[in-house]
C-alpha cells in the first residue's frame, strides 16, 4: 500500500513538474506602491490630499504650540501662581489636549479613508496596465516586491518593470483624460 501511494505521489509530482519545465516564461517584479505614487495621477492625488489636509495640519501645529505655551506658563509660574490659577491652567491644558487629540484622530481617520479610496482606484487602473504589459511581453509571473509579506528574497533590477508600468500608465491615462471644455471666444456670451 505504501509503495502504491509513493508511486502515485511521484507520478503526480512528475505530472506537475513536466508542464512547468516545458513552459519557461519570463518573470518580472514591480514595486506597486512606488508605481502608484509615481504616476501622474498618483502625484496629482497626493497634491490634492496635501491641499485638503494642509490647513488642518497647520491648525494642529498652532493648537500644539498653544498647549506648549500654557505648559511653559504653568512651569514658569509654579512658585508664583496661586493654587486656583495653577488648577485653572491644568484644566485648560487638559481640555485643550483632549480636544486636540480627538480632532487629530478624526483627521487621521479621514485622511486614511481618502488615501485608501485613492489607492484602491489607482490600483485597479494600474492592474489593467500591468496585465496588458505582462501579456504583450510574455511574462508568466509578475511579483509585487513592495509588500513585506511577499516572499521575494532577491530580485534582479533587470526584471523590475516598475518604470515601464508607470510610463505606460501615464501614457494611457493621458489618452483617456477627458478633453478640456472649450473656452468661449472673448466678447461672446453664453
Amino acid at each position: 500500500m505504501k509503495k502504491v501511494l509513493g508511486s502515485l505521489a511521484l507520478a503526480l509530482i512528475v505530472a506537475i513538474a513536466a508542464p512547468a519545465q516545458a513552459q519557461t516564461g519570463k518573470v518580472a517584479v514591480i514595486n506597486i506602491q512606488s508605481a502608484i505614487v509615481s504616476t501622474k495621477d498618483g502625484q496629482r492625488a497626493s497634491a490634492d490630499l496635501e491641499t485638503k489636509f494642509g490647513p488642518r495640519r497647520k491648525q494642529v501645529d498652532s493648537r500644539q504650540a498653544e498647549i506648549a505655551s500654557l505648559r511653559d506658563q504653568l512651569q514658569k509660574g509654579q512658585n508664583t501662581l496661586s493654587e486656583a490659577a495653577k488648577n485653572e491652567l491644568y484644566r485648560n491644558i487638559d481640555q485643550k489636549t483632549k480636544s486636540l487629540n480627538r480632532d487629530m484622530e478624526d483627521a487621521q481617520a479621514e485622511l486614511q479613508q481618502d488615501q485608501d479610496r485613492l489607492v484602491q482606484d489607482l490600483s485597479g487602473k494600474i492592474m489593467v496596465v500591468i496585465d496588458k504589459y505582462a501579456k504583450d511581453n510574455g511574462y508568466n509571473l509578475v511579483l509585487d516586491v513592495s509588500s513585506p509579506q511577499t516572499p521575494v528574497l532577491y530580485a534582479s533590477n533587470t526584471i523590475d518593470i516598475t518604470k515601464e508600468i508607470v510610463d505606460l500608465y501615464d501614457k494611457s491615462s493621458t489618452a483617456m483624460a477627458p478633453a478640456a471644455p472649450a473656452r468661449p471666444a472673448p466678447g461672446s456670451t453664453k
